[in-house]
Parts: C-alpha cells; sequence; structure tokens
C-alpha cells in the first residue's frame, strides 16, 4: 500500500521577515525521496536522512509565505501526499509570551496537566502547539489555561505558544521559549 507521510512546521507558528523555519516531511519508508511543493509549484526535492526530510526557509520575505506540501517518491510515480502547512511570514509587534505548565514538566500518566501562556496585551489570544503537529493544538484567550486531562505517552513532546491581536490588521508575538512535557 501506499505509505503515510506527515508534514509539520518545526519551530510552530508565524515567522518573522528574517527569521528561520523549517519543514520537516517524514515516511515510514527510508529508500526514496521528497519533492516540496508550495502553492502546488515544485520548490525542491531531498533525500531522506532515515525516514525524513527536512526544508530549511531561513532570512524569510513574504515571498516564502505559502501553503507546502511534500510528495515522495521512490523513483516512479508519487506514491502519497502529505497534508498542507500553511507558512506566515508577518512583523511580530507584540511581546513574546511565557508558556507555564503546571504541576511541572515531568507528570504521572493519569494527572492532569495545565498550560498557561502568559503576555503583557491586555487583548490577545494564544495558540499551543505541539511540535510534530500540523495545526495548533488549542486556541486560548486571554487568561484563559489550557487543560490536558488524564494526560498519556502521546501527550508527551515539546508545546510552544504564540500571540495574537486583532485591531485594524493582525498582530503577532514572537513563539515562546519551548517546554518539553514529560509523561512517566
Amino acid at each position: 500500500g501506499a505509505p503515510t507521510i506527515s508534514i509539520f512546521q518545526k519551530p510552530a507558528g508565524v515567522i518573522p521577515p528574517g527569521g528561520s523555519t523549517t519543514i520537516c516531511c517524514s515516511c515510514q519508508r527510508d529508500n526514496g525521496y521528497f519533492k516540496l511543493y508550495k502553492n502546488g509549484h515544485h520548490v525542491r526535492t531531498l533525500e531522506l536522512h532515515g525516514s525524513k526530510a527536512e526544508f530549511s526557509i531561513s532570512n524569510a520575505t513574504q515571498n516564502d509565505a505559502g501553503a507546502y506540501n511534500c510528495h515522495y517518491l521512490e523513483g516512479g510515480p508519487v506514491l502519497a501526499r502529505s497534508e498542507t502547512v500553511e507558512i506566515q511570514v508577518q512583523e511580530f509587534c507584540l511581546p513574546e509570551p511565557v508558556l507555564s505548565v503546571l504541576p511541572g514538566h515531568d507528570v504521572a500518566a493519569g494527572a492532569d496537566v495545565v498550560f498557561r501562556c502568559t503576555i503583557a496585551h491586555p487583548k490577545a489570544g494564544c495558540f499551543v502547539y505541539l511540535e510534530g503537529l500540523i495545526e495548533a493544538v488549542k486556541f486560548i484567550s486571554k487568561d484563559e489555561d489550557y487543560t490536558l486531562s488524564h494526560v498519556h505517552k502521546g501527550n508527551e513532546g515539546r508545546y510552544s505558544c504564540q500571540c495574537f491581536t486583532r485591531n485594524a490588521s493582525l498582530q503577532w508575538s514572537a513563539v515562546s521559549k519551548t517546554l518539553d512535557l514529560a509523561v512517566r
């Protein structure tokens, strides 16, 4: 059957002009290659390192913004296509938020974990990201927490948050420092 491939952005979130990010494509196979497409146009071809390929964007401009996806090939026709990850390039106008986790970074399976994204702005909403996922795990409004109930090994990973406001235009913060959650 066709292999399953995934795509995600690392670090997640909107990037500033001049900033950098990496588009990660992975597959359960390790003998083919990926073609990266942006807005339907072929951009780059990359061989696999193990079961993944990484496409770096550095010194980002508006030209780097767009809808990216990966095609997996082993010499002949395309065997699989990933979902699409949207890369956004915007100026950061808001202060950097701080992500905290209660009761802590290392929790027992079955516990409840609370993520809080704190930003010095009265009306900002924030996205909570988990590295490896194509979409934000949660949107939270100002002074709201994101609670993960009965955590399990699948909740482990590297979390971050990014905030924005909607006034006349959309304004973004930088992405917070990451937090690693371990479930034992």
